[in-house]
């Protein structure tokens, strides 16, 4: 960022009186919200740190590093005591004391917009290290971020920087927000519509494969049919024979072609049994198969129309969520999984997955379902007595995005799993619920 708008926008920034929550969105952004209504984020990417204002600075991941700890524990409900353009350079410094303690600590979030060196480091009074975005060891560089020692200032440029008035700081920040993302959700959209393309292509080609079942069945009945005749005529069929020509039981006469290595009609007609029993599994089975195909074609088609409608990366990046590292996916196949801040949301893929869903949902988690037409039935799995309501619009808006193509306007019902009884499959009935309207036009 040029050095003229950080001075403006520190500027603009010293209007706050506190710090309601400090958390980090992504690996390298940090939103701090300001008296209760306005949350900036700090984007301290090294190729282009930057400043901006969003309203949906929703976070899929909660970050539990011991930066992210510390941040939490000094910044949530803080004082702020100043915040400052540090050494006249490109750094933002704001300093706090936490709300209502005993002993007031002064806290220091040093956001460094300095090329090489972007960072965001706390810092105590003493500007000892604390904890950081990026730790950096004087091996690698000869201004080290070690927790436990003194923060050197980064070199200062030699030149004078060159004023550039903004108009209004907070839309400039906003513009920035906006040029930002719809680079982002051009760059996802592409990048997730291609991977969901291919694995919808392979699926659709193992469907297109996949044999006729109603052919298995003409099999199934024809190998029957021939087995029952020649069990009737055993005593016209001789041993060894390659074909017979039986009289079926309408009088129409049928060539029946006989595999060789059956000495006697008994064997011939267990043979021909065993193949029709054989087809008709397979039939079955084939059967299966296919539904299951077509249910997860269906779920990836309405998955690539929800990234194609997505209007801000953030929808996009919270649909496929980062794998934990360590623990092993339990999920079932048939069950989609997505994290809001941190709280594991549930969806079914299918009425499979709606089973499952229901069958393994607590009784004080939520449970939400469109009004009165057919759905995937959504999970939110919470200890909470009351949920965060962006938390119930996010699951509301999976929960339509996975079950409708149409745009419109739906209402969506959520309760209790404890007030969801299950008549038969996923068909439920339920009570003392509340409805959300999620609007998709």
């Amino acid at each position: 960022m040029k050095h003229s708008h950080l001075q403006q926008i520190v500027e603009t920034m010293q209007k706050f009186k506190q710090i309601e929550r400090a958390y980090r969105v992504s690996d390298t952004q940090v939103s701090l919200e300001f008296d209760r209504d306005s949350v900036w984020t700090f984007d301290m990417r090294r190729d282009n740190a930057t400043i901006f204002i969003s309203s949906n600075s929703k976070r899929s991941k909660v970050y539990q590093a011991p930066f992210d700890v510390l941040l939490a524990k000094r910044f949530n409900r803080s004082i702020i005591q100043s915040i400052t353009l540090h050494n006249n350079d490109k750094i933002v410094r704001i300093a706090v004391t936490q709300s209502g303690s005993y002993k007031s600590e002064i806290t220091l979030l040093q956001f460094e917009f300095t090329g090489k060196y972007t960072n965001a480091i706390l810092l105590d009074k003493e500007e000892i290290v604390l904890e950081a975005l990026r730790h950096i060891d004087e091996n690698v560089s000869v201004r080290s971020v070690r927790v436990g020692e003194v923060l050197l200032n980064p070199p200062r440029p030699d030149f004078t920087p060159i004023f550039y008035p903004l108009e209004n700081v907070e839309d400039f920040l906003r513009n920035t927000y906006d040029l930002y993302a719809q680079g982002q959700l051009n760059k996802l959209k592409k990048e997730k519509s291609t991977l969901i393309e291919k694995r919808l292509g392979q699926l659709r080609a193992h469907l297109s494969g996949l044999i006729d079942e109603e052919d298995l069945l003409s099999e199934s009945a024809y190998s029957q049919h021939a087995g029952h005749l020649i069990l009737a005529n055993l005593h016209r069929i001789k041993g060894y024979e390659t074909e017979v020509v039986l009289s079926d039981f309408n009088g129409d006469e049928i060539a029946i072609a006989i595999s060789e290595g059956y000495h006697t009609g008994a064997r011939m007609a267990e043979m021909f049994f065993r193949r029709s029993k054989k087809a008709k599994q397979k039939a079955l089975g084939l059967f299966k198969e296919r539904e299951n195909l077509e249910e997860k074609i269906h779920h990836l088609e309405l998955f690539l129309h929800t990234i194609h409608e997505a209007l801000h990366p953030e929808e996009i990046a919270m649909l496929f969520p980062a794998k934990l590292r360590g623990v092993k996916n339990q999920q079932p196949e048939s069950i989609a999984l997505f994290w809001v801040e941190g709280i594991k949301i549930s969806l079914g893929k299918s009425e499979r997955g709606n089973i499952e869903l229901l069958r393994n949902a607590r009784a004080r988690d939520v449970w939400l379902h469109l009004k009165d037409r057919p759905s995937a039935h959504v999970i939110i799995t919470t200890d909470k007595q009351e949920l965060p309501r962006n938390i119930l619009e996010a699951a509301a808006k999976l929960c339509v995005d996975f079950s409708v193509f149409e745009k419109g306007s739906y209402l969506v019902d959520y309760t209790p799993r404890r007030e969801v009884r299950v008549q038969e499959g996923a068909n439920v009935l339920y009570t003392n619920f509340k409805t959300l309207v999620i609007d998709k036009r």
